[in-house]
């Protein structure tokens, strides 16, 4: 494996180089434009959300709509749309942090990311010059809403599989759409829809804007949800729905390469999403725990409940830095792209295409660690936590839906490993060299360098090990099976579980490394805590996941070899847990809040 790294790392290449500190950004790095960005956004769920929670989920009338347009006035719904369309020209990391902060919304934050995402993007992205001077300003003053039109009844996950038709009309000035879709975001009061139909008996997708006044548009009721229930979801119905010709976006055909790559943004942004909604669920957990007394105590004095902080706080600040991570390399592959030529549009869709195996694997960390989160906080506030009184009970129903939102994670696991390999099949991520070198090392006398003492030595020889571990699986995995591989869907969701756990662990090991040298080891005790407790116990999950791989495929000597590559590239050290999250819960319970 090599022990450089170019200054940007291409999208995979996590899996065979190595990465320095300095070569990635943290979120202690950002400006003060983007902090008041970041301000301006909680001081708006502040005064205009959080008070309103009740309200909203109960849909009253014209209050989500009010919401955004507050929300448009102050420029948060184009803060990534360039300055000529009225928008604020930001960069990928600044639109990050403001989907981050967001997060927090429950209701509110799906409604605005739907519209700034996949409501938004698809025009602003593959529209025609005309198309974006007549669409997009309105969109981000929030002047219009909008939403997105793909899944149907017998179309979730095989998007391309819809119904939908539209046809030319005889003067050849129009498409006539029909069908029906459903789980529609934003439905019940979007002004633009982006709808996918098939053209004619076309094997393909293509994509429309659609006014509401077009006519031929229905809605049915709002859907009855477990949580989000602020958000309108509405079956949507086109009949003979009347589109001009010049509303077709992008080319005939195009629709489904404009899905997947819409989703490949809205991945990681549901990961940054999903990350402010984990952080306040962690604030009100710390608070509540310093406030409830019992035995004469408050409950945050107990080691259980102690525990129970430090590993939400763990998994927040690991997502947290595996997202940013990769939101700058997006941004620094977008800037290169623009300085090769490319027009903005292109060099985001490219930049984010390529980095579409690291969106795929923080959707899956993301959504998993508010799920995580808001299930611990419902347990730190006991039967409290179960009332409709507490903020955790919304908070763990809210939750849930992530894990389905743009693409469920079981599907982006498998996306996961069937992208890495397509690069690789393209030359595009030397993967074989590496896995065949791994194969080789498993035939040879172990490794017995000496410790490294620096600090996190340990740690950084074993995320170098797991990356050997998932090269070891994958590598066996894709000789042995061959073009079969994406038939075992079981041995792909154990490789994509190995790869997501190595890509976290190097993230939060580099910037903790980063932040060590920015402020002083001494200062930075909690996060080297962190970042211990999580690899380590990462090194028993792939250990885990590497043998379960390993046996649903390989036999004899090939699986005796393979298993003890997997105990070996998995080895950690002994550590005392319980010390690190005592270490972490102290300082969050003294300052009341999530404070890394």
């Amino acid at each position: 494996m090599s022990t450089t790294t170019p200054k940007a790392l291409q999208g995979g290449e996590f899996l065979i180089r190595t990465s320095e500190p300095q070569d990635i950004f943290i979120p202690e790095e950002f400006n003060e434009e983007q902090r008041m960005i970041a301000q301006t956004c909680v001081e708006f769920l502040e005064q205009h959300v959080w008070p309103q929670l009740d309200a909203i989920d109960a849909q009253q009338e014209g209050l989500m709509v009010d919401l955004m347009n507050k929300a448009g006035e102050l420029g948060l719904l184009g803060i990534t749309v360039p300055e000529e369309l009225n928008g604020f020209g930001k960069d990928f990391v600044t639109g990050m942090l403001a989907t981050e902060k967001t997060g927090a919304g429950h209701s509110f934050s799906v409604a605005i990311a739907a519209h700034t995402g996949i409501g938004t993007l698809p025009i602003l992205y593959y529209g025609t010059d005309e198309q974006r001077q007549k669409y997009i300003p309105k969109l981000a003053t929030g002047e219009w809403k909008a939403c997105y039109c793909l899944t149907e009844p017998g179309s979730g996950s095989d998007a391309n599989s819809g119904k939908t038709k539209a046809v030319l009309t005889p003067d050849g000035k129009h498409y006539l759409i029909n069908g029906q879709k459903m789980w529609i975001t934003n439905g019940g009061f979007a002004d633009l829809f982006t709808v996918f139909a098939k053209i004619d008996d076309d094997d393909n997708l293509s994509a429309f804007i659609v006014e509401k006044d077009f006519g031929g548009i229905t809605l049915n009721p709002e859907e009855k949800k477990m949580g989000i229930k602020g958000s309108s979801t509405r079956q949507v119905f086109f009949n003979d729905c009347k589109v001009p010709v010049e509303n077709l976006l992008s080319e005939r055909q195009n629709g489904f390469k404009i899905a997947v790559n819409i989703l490949n943004i809205g991945r990681i942004k549901l990961a940054g999403a999903a990350l402010g909604g984990a952080k306040a669920t962690v604030d009100t957990s710390v608070k509540y725990a310093n406030e409830r007394i019992q035995f004469g105590k408050p409950i945050s004095a107990f080691g259980a409940i102690r525990q129970k902080l430090a590993d939400q706080a763990t998994y927040c600040y690991v997502v947290e830095s595996a997202t940013y991570r990769c939101s700058n390399d997006m941004e620094r592959a977008i800037e290169e792209l623009k300085a090769g030529g490319a027009d903005h549009a292109k060099a985001l869709l490219k930049g984010v295409e390529q980095y579409a195996a690291e969106a795929a694997i923080l959707k899956v960390a993301g959504s998993e660690c508010l799920d995580y989160v808001v299930d611990e906080g419902v347990q730190i506030y006991g039967g409290m936590g179960y009332s409709a009184e507490s903020p955790v009970e919304r908070a763990y129903r809210d939750s849930r839906i992530n894990r389905i939102f743009e693409g469920t994670n079981e599907i982006n696991r498998m996306l996961t490993v069937d992208m890495l390999l397509k690069r690789a099949l393209k030359g595009q991520l030397d993967l074989l060299g590496p896995a065949q070198a791994v194969a080789a090392e498993l035939m040879g006398i172990p490794d017995m360098t000496e410790p490294d003492d620096s600090l996190l030595g340990d740690e950084k020889r074993m995320v170098a090990n797991f990356k050997k571990a998932v090269l070891m699986a994958a590598g066996g995995a894709a000789q042995k099976l061959g073009m079969e591989l994406a038939k075992h869907q079981e041995t792909l969701m154990h490789i994509a579980d190995m790869v997501i756990d190595t890509y976290l662990a190097e993230s939060v090991l580099l910037r903790t490394l980063k932040l060590a040298d920015m402020k002083g080891a001494d200062n930075v005790k909690e996060q080297v805590a962190m970042c211990q407790l999580y690899v380590h116990d990462a090194a028993d999950r792939i250990h885990k996941w590497a043998k379960e791989a390993v046996n649903s495929f390989a036999d004899g000597d090939e699986q005796r070899a393979m298993l003890m590559g997997a105990k070996r590239f998995s080895k950690n050290t002994p550590i005392n847990t319980a010390e690190l999250r005592k270490v972490i819960a102290k300082k969050m319970i003294a300052e009341g809040k999530y404070c890394y």
